[in-house]
């Protein structure tokens, strides 16, 4: 009965339950992204700059019979996802900046303290 009790433990503890959710949330997330790439910025960005390469059909590149273009079309998709996420994350920190508080000024102790110490100064 011990290591049901404990899996139970570990299983519904609030900490594995909140990173299930969050991976399932991310894993979401990436698809969202992912057909951003592919269905916006790789249209309207990315294939006009390769025809004005003359490189249409980036998966297709080689040289000397090493395929670079699918590298070179991973690491583009990469470097385009990260942009977003930069995007992502810099307008949701925008959004929940708090407001910086106030110094909080001398307590009640601090102030009788400095009048005590003035008070024995002036003696």
């Amino acid at each position: 009965m011990g290591m049901i009790k404990e899996f139970k433990e570990f299983a519904f503890k609030g900490n594995v339950i909140d990173l299930a959710v969050g991976v399932i949330i991310g894993a979401a997330f990436g698809k969202i992204v992912s057909s951003l790439v592919d269905d916006v910025i790789t249209p309207l960005l990315l294939n006009p700059a390769l025809k004005a390469a003359g490189a249409e059909d980036i998966a297709k590149l080689s040289w000397n019979g090493v395929a670079y273009g699918n590298f070179l079309s991973a690491v583009i998709s990469f470097l385009c996802i990260a942009m977003v996420l930069f995007w992502l994350i810099k307008g949701a920190n925008k959004i929940n900046k708090k407001p910086e508080e106030a110094p909080a000024g001398p307590s009640n102790e601090e102030v009788l303290l400095t009048e005590i110490r003035d008070l024995l100064k002036n003696k």
